[in-house]
């Protein structure tokens, strides 16, 4: 039998549980097309800020307006810069979660920001809830 650690067995060779195979993920990542990587980026954002705007089953455990405002400023930066780059198809579901989620800080704002300066409105326009 061998005396090779179980982690190791399972790893390319060169590399191990603290470092990484650096080439095979990036030839993994070469065959993801972009659209499929912004749209990626784009739901971890929302999820990311759904936690922080504690609209998930732990609610306000998680809550932290301050956070949940840089990741759907982030988010509205994204979907504006992107929004050439991918289809109706893609940007119409992502541009609706976003404003729910503008709706939603709003809501959850004990003194809510002025149309048009809440976050990402910079580049969605105002926000009424």
């Amino acid at each position: 039998m061998s005396e090779t650690p179980q982690n190791e067995s399972t790893n390319a060779p060169g590399t191990s549980a603290d470092n990484p195979d650096f080439e095979a993920m990036a030839r993994d990542i070469a065959e993801v097309p972009a659209v499929e990587v912004i749209v990626t980026v784009a739901v971890n954002l929302m999820s990311a800020a759904a936690v922080k705007l504690g609209l998930t089953e732990e609610g306000d455990e998680h809550k932290d307006l301050d956070e949940a405002r840089k990741l759907i400023h982030a988010l509205a930066g994204l979907l504006d810069a992107s929004t050439t780059e991918i289809s109706s198809f893609h940007a119409s579901p992502l541009r609706d979660g976003l404003k729910s989620l503008q709706l939603a800080f709003r809501e959850a704002s004990i003194v809510p920001d002025e149309p048009g300066k809440g976050p990402g409105e910079k580049y969605t326009g105002p926000v009424y809830g």
